[in-house]
């Protein structure tokens, strides 16, 4: 069995090799995880140095940028040298099924960092050799990939946690608790905004291809997603802006702003989603959208993004900026957009909270929180308020998941990308058959909710 057929095959089932495939250590009070990091610059280079420091012993690292082939690395990917120096000691690949075929039960764990395309991929193989998993956010590039990566967590027993870090903040937990004991009454509606996209988006064809870098794997890189030629404008930040390999700011930064409602309201599936959207095409997500989700109890939730009247410009390959998309002043009542990026809306007031400022939460009006019954904490607080401490406490057994383990964020990832597959066909109502994973008459798309893989990437092969 050669390595890139132990990825697919190990992926499929976690009988792929007909013995059973267990954890190589059973950890003790001190006990060391040995990790593996996929995706070594960016937020890759954040989640291992976080790792690393709540005491992971990394072992492996996987980039398709090989900076030892590049010693002139700046900017953006200078983080890429940073990560290899602060680790010598560690195996590199470009490959992370290698890594998972040539390390076996000499890696515990992994982090997944990479754009969001491989994040199934990459889960999918690690927990199917019974690896524990922190990955990013959004959790998958699609809907059944959310799903699949549910099921299979549960089914290894593996602990597991997604990357919206904010989460794992005392504040966040706190307010969640708090509208769930009637802070403001009844839950209406959820109000959420964000400036994003902060990358291109809009464009209608591929830049020219250029040469691709002797320190970069481009095969690799693409792995499962249809083929697009090299440019430094698709990678290493711009494919947020590209169908094919990112989600948009919906997928980019919803599943950090709506993870506290989602948390406080426990929704349940969306019963339809519909997306306005201006400048998007059938390449790249919208520069600008309103998303409002419909759910079983009445509950709305509506997504702002991006800026109005914005638009693409070509030969900068940049974004001209527009009017910031939010709510209107009966939602934000004169307080600075700025500031707060969620208005919970209910039948006796509203409450503000910024995923930044965790703590800064506020009521209006403030008399509703007078006399009110303040809930005792009842929701288990990560330690330090780290994810990354948290992940590893859920390991070594003192707890049993962590807050947003595959079981929660798969379901909630699973809300957002039906909004992502909404922005792509704007102005249509979207009724969604959850049971079925399917929108009710439109078998077309389908494909956008499973879609299909380049060859070698298919599980099924």
């Amino acid at each position: 069995m050669n390595r890139r057929h132990f990825g697919r095959s190990v992926a499929s089932s976690a009988l792929a090799f007909q013995f059973q495939v267990v954890p190589s250590r059973v950890f003790g009070a001190n006990g060391r995880i040995a990790l593996g990091g996929i995706g070594t610059g960016g937020k890759g280079a954040t989640d291992i140095a976080e790792s690393a420091k709540a005491g992971f012993e990394i072992v492996a690292l996987t980039d398709v940028a090989d900076v030892r082939r590049n010693p002139e690395m700046t900017g953006k990917i200078s983080a890429l040298r940073t990560t290899r120096d602060a680790h010598p000691d560690a195996r590199f690949y470009t490959d992370y099924r290698e890594m998972l075929y040539d390390l076996g039960d000499k890696v515990d764990a992994v982090t997944v960092s990479t754009p969001d395309h491989h994040h199934f991929h990459a889960a999918h193989a690690a927990m199917g050799a019974v690896k524990h998993v922190y990955c990013q956010k959004p959790l998958t590039h699609g809907i059944w990939e959310a799903r699949t990566l549910s099921r299979l967590a549960r089914e290894q027993g593996v602990k597991t946690q997604m990357g919206n870090q904010g989460q794992a903040n005392d504040g966040s937990r706190r307010c969640a608790e708090i509208l769930r004991a009637g802070a403001i009454g009844s839950i209406r509606e959820v109000h959420v905004w964000t400036d994003r996209p902060t990358w291109p988006q809009g464009f209608d064809r591929s830049p020219e291809p250029q040469p691709v870098p002797a320190w970069l794997d481009w095969e690799q890189w693409i792995g499962p997603a249809p083929f697009v030629d090299y440019h430094p404008k698709i990678a290493p930040f711009n494919w947020r802006g590209w169908w094919d390999y990112g989600t948009g700011a919906l997928g980019d930064i919803a599943c950090h702003y709506l993870a506290m409602v989602y948390t406080a309201t426990n929704p349940g599936p969306p019963l339809r989603v519909q997306a306005v959207a201006e400048g998007g095409t059938a390449l790249s997500p919208p520069i600008a959208s309103t998303v409002t989700y419909e759910f079983a109890n009445g509950l709305k939730y509506i997504w702002y993004d991006g800026q109005k009247g914005a638009r693409f410009l070509r030969d900068s390959w940049s974004l001209q900026k527009g009017e910031f998309n939010r709510p209107g002043n009966d939602i934000l009542n004169g307080l600075d957009h700025t500031r707060y990026d969620t208005a919970v809306v209910g039948e006796a007031g509203i409450l503000y909270f910024s995923y930044f400022r965790t703590s800064d939460w506020v009521v209006i009006p403030s008399g509703r929180l007078d006399g009110f019954d303040w809930p005792a904490p009842s929701s288990p607080r990560a330690r330090e308020q780290n994810p990354y401490a948290e992940w590893q406490d859920a390991i070594l057994g003192k707890i049993d998941q962590a807050e947003s383990h595959f079981g929660h964020s798969g379901p909630f990832t699973e809300m957002v990308l039906l909004g992502v597959l909404a922005q792509r066909f704007p102005g249509e109502q979207l009724e969604w058959d959850d049971a079925q994973m399917s929108v009710k008459g439109r078998p077309e798309l389908q494909n956008y909710i499973q879609r299909a893989y380049r060859k070698g990437w298919d599980l099924r092969e």
